[in-house]
């Protein structure tokens, strides 16, 4: 039997970056793009947030396979990623796994800084019952570590434990 260590530390594979979101202003449509550069320190390119928060809080991402389950919740289809409002949508990898760890997707690196809890906000774009449907499915926030551009179909892979010696980036 592994210690606990040894089983948080093994994903059977990597992940698949699925869709790009970009909130270019409050309450805007989103932009979804093909690719979008990540600034170590700040975000993605082209985010309000990038512009405003140099905290934990600089990417939000959502697990693709929650989609059908926020969905199945409201008695509908799985919503849009747009509707969600978050930045990336992935596939393949428990992304409430990668808490605290640090995360490779195309060029950049990324940092698991917490969980993306839902707001009142979708009680008001999933109808009634929208905010407990998100409850649990939210995702989870980032901040980029190392600068390097996304594009949709690159791999989504586990680097270790944050602040286990890995390169840190300053924009």
């Amino acid at each position: 039997m592994s210690d606990i260590q040894t089983l948080l530390a093994c994903f059977p594979r990597s992940g698949r970056l699925e869709w790009i979101g970009l909130r270019p202003e409050r309450r805007a449509p989103l932009l979804t793009p093909e690719s979008v550069i990540a600034v170590a320190g700040q975000g993605l390119e082209g985010d309000h947030y990038r512009a405003r928060r140099r905290g934990t809080r600089q990417v939000t991402l959502i697990q693709a396979e929650h989609l059908a389950v926020i969905g199945a919740l409201l008695g509908r289809a799985p919503p849009e990623p747009a509707v969600l409002r978050r930045n990336l949508v992935v596939s393949g990898i428990n992304l409430l796994a990668l808490k605290g760890r640090r995360f490779q997707i195309g060029e950049a690196v990324l940092e698991g800084s917490g969980f993306a809890h839902p707001c009142s906000r979708m009680e008001e774009v999933l109808g009634a019952g929208g905010y407990n449907a998100m409850r649990g499915h939210g995702g989870l926030t980032a901040r980029v570590v190392r600068s390097g551009p996304l594009v949709l179909g690159d791999a989504v892979i586990e680097l270790g434990l944050a602040g286990d010696g890995a390169e840190t980036e300053t924009a």
